[in-house]
């Protein structure tokens, strides 16, 4: 598998590992470094947090929330730009990745698990973004030959898929409210092959196979019941107009027999028709229901939801990232550059858990250099204040968080 910027373990359980490499002395220090970090990352995703979501708000308005004033159609596409380079960035942040068209388009080409083949109306989309995190290989054993024969089918997962979908506005809603706005959608444990599933607004179609399934039986029945039903039933109706044209000199008379003979024959055929087409209806049906249930089970989160869902996860993966940057710097015995302190926080992973990781550096040292925590020198090498000064500076920025001037006192621009 390919590497991956996101680091698969709990926050709290990377404290523990980088506190139990630690001396007894400094472990307990080291905690409440954590402590303090974790703090002070929280509160500035939650201001980050408040904002996009009253900009969402005004994009995809919840129906039980009231609002102040209108939103004009100005206002509403600034939000709308607003969200969506909120949504990158967290997803970004969270240690998502962009799905490529052409891998969503390989999606609709590939066989997927669920035996649905889907097309999708996009005429009404005008953005669409899926994201993924998480890719593994797995096992499924499916089922073929109506059941009779079992396979393993070995396929890409991925833990995590998010999804954004904008729709074109629509007069019909009226200028304060549109009839359709956004879809965000958070799913998970989805195979790569049925990414297209995902889409609002997909329509289910007959596989080949499916149409096999119904149109052969459905042409010998059909031609059973023409052969024994319909053609002697319509027999004196052929030779009556065979008269009619001047086909055939001897005249042809229906009689109450022919008639319902005539009546048996049709009511057969319609009865054919009519089974013949609730088994197509049936068959889709089954095949929306396995559709739905594939869906129901895989999806995690909507609208609002999705966005606290990324918040906490990038909330997380910053923490984890500035620790993981910071321990390492402390405990190197030698000055690291950047790229040895890449090279060392992979490692660690490769050697103790056997997997690999593309660190996201960049972001850690960008959040220790905003703390006031790092330097580097002349010729590169990182350089962190230790345990003690790197408490008494967290601590400082944290109770500036909430400083009140006293009364009467003035307030600096």
């Amino acid at each position: 598998m390919d590497a991956e910027t996101y680091v698969p373990f709990r926050k709290s359980a990377v404290v523990s590992l980088c506190a139990e490499e630690l001396a007894g002395g400094e472990r307990e220090s080291f905690l409440e470094f954590a402590k303090l970090l974790d703090a002070l990352t929280h509160y500035g995703f939650h201001v980050r947090g408040e904002a996009l979501l009253d900009a969402y708000q005004m994009v995809d308005p919840a129906e039980d929330v009231r609002t102040v004033r209108a939103v004009t159609a100005v206002q509403r596409a600034a939000a709308r730009q607003a969200v969506e380079r909120e949504l990158i960035a967290l997803a970004e942040a969270a240690e998502f990745t962009l799905i490529e068209s052409s891998e969503i388009q390989r999606a609709f080409d590939e066989h997927s698990l669920v035996k649905v083949r889907l097309e999708v109306d996009d005429d009404q989309i005008e953005t669409a973004l899926f994201f993924r995190r998480g890719v593994s290989q797995r096992t499924e054993r499916v089922k073929s030959l109506f059941g009779l024969r079992k396979r393993d089918i070995e396929f890409t997962s991925y833990a995590k898929v998010l999804v954004y979908i904008a729709f074109a506005d629509s007069a019909e809603g009226g200028a304060e409210r549109p009839r359709r706005g956004v879809l965000l959608k958070l799913f998970q444990n989805v195979p790569a092959d049925d990414l297209e599933m995902l889409y609002p607004n997909v329509r289910v179609g007959m596989r080949s196979v499916d149409k096999l399934l119904i149109g052969v039986p459905a042409v010998v029945s059909g031609i059973i019941v023409v052969v024994t039903k319909l053609l002697a039933a319509l027999g004196p109706l052929v030779l009556l107009l065979a008269f009619w044209l001047g086909v055939r000199d001897e005249s042809v008379s229906l009689n109450q027999a022919s008639l319902l003979t005539l009546g048996a024959g049709v009511v057969a055929f319609a009865g054919y028709v009519i089974r013949q087409f609730s088994k197509f209806k049936n068959r889709k049906i089954k095949l929306m229901k396995n559709l739905a249930e594939h869906l129901y089970f895989r999806n995690l989160d909507n609208g609002p939801g999705v966005f606290h869902h990324l918040l906490d996860a990038a909330e997380e993966s910053e923490v984890k990232e500035t620790l993981l940057a910071y321990h390492f710097l402390c405990t190197a015995e030698t000055p690291l550059t950047a790229a040895a302190l890449d090279e060392r926080v992979e490692t660690w992973f490769r050697r103790r858990w056997q997997m690999p990781l593309d660190y996201d550096l960049p972001d850690a040292l960008r959040k220790l250099r905003s703390l006031g925590l790092l330097t580097e020198d002349e010729h590169g090498a990182l350089h962190v204040l230790p345990l003690p000064e790197a408490k008494q500076r967290l601590d400082t920025q944290w109770d500036n968080v909430f400083r009140v001037p006293a009364a009467g006192a003035a307030v600096s621009p």
